[in-house]
């Protein structure tokens, strides 16, 4: 749970009856049933649910990279207008993703100097110096525990997964979106990194008032690192609020059995409802 007294800001995204429907006539799939959410600058949420919830489709719809069939979806108060190119890419400036699988999340055959040399044109960085330019990408794996001389000239597909999402997060801390949209981040790794990414995580949003949003199927995640939680089913949130009173006070009968889900090391094991 995160630590209730800090203040949010200002509302950045705004969702009112956000729906999303693939396909026609019989093959026709409300994935994401007019949900509606606010997400505030320097909040931490995890939307929560199993796979097939809808909650992948959120996060697409809110990244742009699936478009909204309907709702409306207000970024920093204003309708989100991605009509064009350029302002697409304007709005990804705002709104970044560390996904799943690094191995999916890197051009393979780029550099990592060139990823990290994208990251710092794409912020307005192009014309600094050759001596800044090293200094930012330095600066950038050092925050993530990497070393970027043993990193230079290398490619993504050099590392281990644990360092591809230390170097995704080091993509972050040079973007400093105002958004950050984390789709199962530690899912892949072990759980002494796992820590240490949420952490990184944390301290990135405590230094530049980040929003960040996970996506996750993780309630224990959910409420170690959460301001607000949301819980999805079948397309729609069933509940929604503050971490400490969807967790500890659920409501929702699909809430209370997430949570009975979750193994508890000091109590006995209801294996009742195993087949």
């Amino acid at each position: 749970m995160a630590e209730m007294a800090r203040e949010l800001g200002k509302s950045v995204l705004k969702g009112e009856n956000i729906t999303k429907v693939f396909g026609y006539g019989k093959t026709r799939t409300e994935a994401v049933k007019k949900v509606n959410f606010d997400f505030h600058e320097g909040e931490v949420i995890s939307i929560v649910g199993e796979s097939g919830s809808g909650k992948t489709t959120i996060a697409r719809m809110i990244l742009g990279l699936i478009t909204i069939t309907e709702g409306t979806l207000l970024f920093n108060g204003q309708p989100r207008d991605i009509s064009s190119g350029k302002k697409r890419k304007e709005y990804w400036k705002n709104i970044q993703a560390v996904f799943q699988d690094p191995f999916s999340s890197f051009n393979m055959f780029n550099k990592i100097d060139d990823l990290l040399l994208d990251c710092i044109n794409m912020t307005g960085g192009k014309h600094k110096s050759d001596k800044e330019k090293f200094d930012m990408m330095t600066e950038a794996c050092s925050f993530v525990n990497l070393k970027y001389a043993e990193l230079t000239n290398k490619y993504p597909f050099e590392l281990s997964g644990g360092q591809m999402q230390r170097l995704m997060i080091a993509r972050i801390f040079l973007l400093k979106p105002k958004i950050l949209i984390a789709d199962e981040p530690t899912s892949m790794v072990d759980a002494c990194s796992r820590a240490t990414i949420l952490d990184m995580l944390m301290k990135l949003r405590d230094e530049i008032g980040m929003t960040i949003i996970f996506i996750t199927h993780d309630i224990g995640l959910a409420y170690y690192v959460s301001d607000s939680v949301y819980i999805m089913e079948h397309g729609a949130f069933v509940e929604a609020g503050p971490a400490e009173d969807v967790i500890i006070h659920p409501k929702a009968d699909y809430t209370k059995r997430l949570i009975s889900d979750v193994p508890k090391i000091y109590g006995e094991w209801d294996l009742s409802t195993v087949g």
